[in-house]
């Protein structure tokens, strides 16, 4: 037993002294490899790589010294000796361009520079280690940045801002100036349209720390949007420009939450509206003061009616184009081309009644006594809507006292030669039926001369006359009727037309009065309030 636990340390011990053999001659073999590499005579490129170690600038070290504390401590966390301190960030927004005015999207988009300068601890260094460097560039992505963001911000790429480099001091400031392209949410108001003045805030604040922890502040002397670089826009100029801190404390939380605001108050230029809105529109208006002065029964009073009607829509059309479909206030010049619109409407509609009542004649009753008093009678001296036919009416020739007249067919031609000579013989004047007045419906009568039997006692032929005489009467008598009857249905008809008329003149007045109102609402008011905006017909 003995022997064998001998047999077995004997063993162990050889295969110890084997692997310690081993491994000193691997030893020896590196040793031996990595000095001939040292003995080995150095390249031309290597030569130059050692140079370019040896001439590398403090500022390179500098950099990469900066990165790799930054790396070390980690981005996450504000850069602040004590928990309790907090972050004061001094914010400037410079305007270079306003992009577009979407009034439909209610969106303001604008070219800016960002302008953020804060304190980093750990971005700080002694300028007399490092060739008296005062300030250097660092890449922004390796550094702790402010979440400053814009509150109204309406971009679906949820990013407004470019990369850019960091501005580093030497005292640890530090100063980021990205670029950045924002679309901002806007109420616009469309009242005045084209006239308009439209107002945009944009609100920027951090988004997640509160006042405690990172203090928002305006750039000294710089409360609201440099406009040191703007470059003018062709529709809108810029009429007011200013900004304010404001601290906003929740119900939920002391903490304060600061934010700052950028108003910008934009007028917009209307030189080319005038010619596409403006100007159409008002000799759209002067055409529409035509079309009441043509007479209600005219076609020519429907066509032009409805080629204007459709140029108005066409203007609509336009103005829809430039304005929100949901707008919460309708443009005063829309508001003015609907009332154009109905205005020629009832016009068209006022034509076609009073066309129909022209053609339909006799069937048509007469005016009602109250309507033709009020509009005939009354309207139509106010209006000055003249008509000869009811001055006569109302100014009648009393037929006492003023020479007979002769009846306008003249002499009777039905009467034959031999009847008329017969007539003559016997002392009867048969060539004259002479006007005896008006009538109860102001037709004229005729006044024939007696017959008697002793004018035809002596003549067999007596009753002969007599029958023909009658004859004459009862003629005469269609013709009266039925030129009464004429003369009843043209004045219907000229009662309606009268009515059609005044109306016509009621909608015009209407018209004209409802036009001026509009007109000094949308132009008028809009100048008084506010003079200096008749600079902008000067920049046409």
């Amino acid at each position: 037993m003995l022997q064998r636990t001998v047999r077995i340390t004997f063993v162990r011990i050889d295969t110890l002294l084997q692997m310690a053999t081993f491994t000193i001659i691997v030893w020896l073999l590196m040793s031996v490899l990595v000095t001939s590499q040292k003995m080995k005579p150095t390249t031309k490129e290597d030569k130059e790589f050692d140079d370019e170690l040896n001439i590398t600038s403090k500022e390179k070290i500098l950099i990469k010294r900066l990165i790799e504390r930054y790396a070390r401590m980690g981005k996450e966390g504000r850069p602040v000796v004590n928990t309790s301190d907090a972050v004061r960030v001094d914010f400037g927004l410079s305007l270079i361009q306003i992009l577009d005015v979407d009034i439909k999207d209610q969106v303001l988009k604008t070219n800016v520079w960002y302008e953020y300068t804060w304190t980093d601890v750990l971005l700080r260094w002694d300028i007399e280690h490092y060739d008296n460097i005062t300030d250097v560039r660092i890449p922004s992505e390796h550094v702790w940045l402010p979440d400053i963001l814009l509150y109204n911000f309406a971009d679906d790429r949820l990013k407004e801002q470019r990369n850019a480099l960091v501005v580093v001091q030497h005292d640890g400031s530090v100063l980021w100036m990205p670029q950045a392209i924002l679309r901002s949410s806007c109420a616009f108001d469309t009242l005045y349209f084209p006239f308009d003045e439209q107002t945009c805030v944009l609100k920027f604040g951090s988004w997640t720390y509160n006042g405690f922890k990172l203090d928002i502040h305006f750039k000294p002397g710089r409360q609201s949007f440099d406009l040191m670089d703007y470059i003018e826009n062709n529709e809108w100029s810029i009429i007011e420009n200013s900004g304010y801190r404001n601290i906003k404390t929740y119900t939920c939380c002391p903490e304060p939450y600061p934010d700052l605001k950028f108003k910008l108050v934009l007028r917009r230029r209307v030189a080319f509206y005038t010619f596409i809105l403006i100007m159409p529109c008002a000799l759209l208006s002067l055409l529409t003061m035509v079309i009441f002065w043509v007479p209600p029964e005219s076609p020519a009073k429907l066509t032009l009616g409805m080629n204007i009607f459709l140029a108005f829509f066409v203007l609509l059309l336009l103005l829809a184009e430039s304005t929100p479909k949901a707008a919460s206030t309708i443009p005063l010049i829309g508001a003015y081309f609907c009332m154009n619109m109905i205005m020629i409407t009832l016009s068209e509609v006022l034509a076609c009644v009073v066309a129909n009542m022209h053609f339909r004649g006799v069937r048509i009753n007469r005016v009602p006594k109250c309507l033709r008093v009020f509009m005939i009678n009354f309207m139509a001296r106010v209006l000055c809507v003249r008509d000869q036919l009811f001055e006569k009416e109302a100014n009648p020739v009393v037929a006492t006292g003023q020479p007979k007249k002769r009846w306008t067919a003249g002499r009777v031609r039905l009467l034959d030669n031999g009847a008329e000579k017969r007539l003559q013989d016997q002392g009867v004047d048969g060539g004259e039926c002479r006007g005896g007045g008006m009538d109860s419906r102001g037709v004229p009568g005729f006044a024939f001369p007696p017959i008697g039997d002793e004018y035809l006692s002596h003549s067999q032929s007596s009753a002969q006359v007599l029958e023909e005489l009658k004859a004459i009467r009862e003629m005469l008598e269609k013709v009266r009727e039925k030129k009464a009857r004429a003369e009843e249905k043209d004045k219907v008809v000229h009662e309606w037309r009268m009515v059609g008329l005044v109306t016509d003149r009621i909608i015009f007045c209407f018209y004209l009065v409802t036009n001026c109102i509009g007109l000094m609402v949308i132009f008028v008011w809009q100048i008084k309030r506010d003079p200096p905006y008749l600079k902008g017909f000067a920049e046409m």
